[in-house]
């Protein structure tokens, strides 16, 4: 229960946690935490949209969902803390694991407070493109959520003022835009993650194409029963 106090405290009251963070207070246990947490509601709403298409595709996406989140965050973690302590930035890698964690932590319970919502029309619209739109749609709203409280957040712990450089600021942004591209990108490369009506079970998918190209033909065949 000690991982859901950590989350309780990051939801309830986060100018405590933001200025724990701040002040370097169990920084190990809060990453240990965070993970923990947000890996099993990343794997509860895998498992539901993943049952879409049977019990193995369930079982793989319990799996890819947690590990497209935390990869995204591997990936463009580094840049993130390079680039801001070139330009001033005093804080240390684990307080930018941290703050970085916290949002992959707001997704993953915006993504469980979703899943009654997902699971009621997985059991009562049987239509694929609908589905991978609605997800599509769900996973857009609770990371623009996540990602605006983490800029907040980072801001905050940081001690951004009117006295500090506009390139650490604009450099944020830059970075946020960066999170954004790789972690669609990385979850198309990821795919399956409901599978397909009328295909196989696949573990992956050959690399072809882009997330947003597919998003568009999802909704022409939703609007013209294509």
């Amino acid at each position: 229960m000690d991982h859901f106090s950590t989350l309780i405290l990051l939801l309830r009251d986060r100018a405590t946690f933001l200025d724990e963070v701040r002040q370097g207070k169990k920084i190990e246990s809060k990453i240990l935490s965070l993970l923990v947490v947000s890996s099993l509601f990343f794997a509860i709403y895998g498992a539901i949209i993943g049952a879409s298409s049977g019990w193995q595709q369930l079982l793989v996406s319990m799996v890819k969902l947690p590990a497209l989140y935390l990869l995204t965050l591997l990936i463009c973690l580094p840049t993130l803390y390079f680039f801001d302590i070139l330009f001033g930035s005093k804080a240390d890698f684990r307080q930018y694991a941290v703050l970085s964690l916290t949002t992959v932590a707001v997704i993953s319970v915006l993504l469980f407070s979703f899943a009654p919502v997902t699971l009621f029309f997985l059991v009562s619209i049987r239509s694929y493109h609908f589905f991978l739109l609605l997800n599509v749609a769900i996973f857009g709203l609770t990371g623009f959520i996540g990602v605006r409280l983490f800029y907040a957040g980072i801001r905050s712990v940081m001690n951004f003022t009117e006295e500090t450089p506009q390139i650490r600021n604009r450099l944020l942004l830059f970075w946020l835009t960066l999170y954004g591209l790789v972690g669609s990108q990385l979850g198309w490369t990821l795919r399956p993650f409901f599978g397909s009506p009328g295909q196989p079970f696949e573990l992956f998918r050959q690399v072809e194409g882009n997330f947003y190209s597919q998003v568009i033909r999802s909704f022409f065949s939703l609007l013209f029963g294509s």
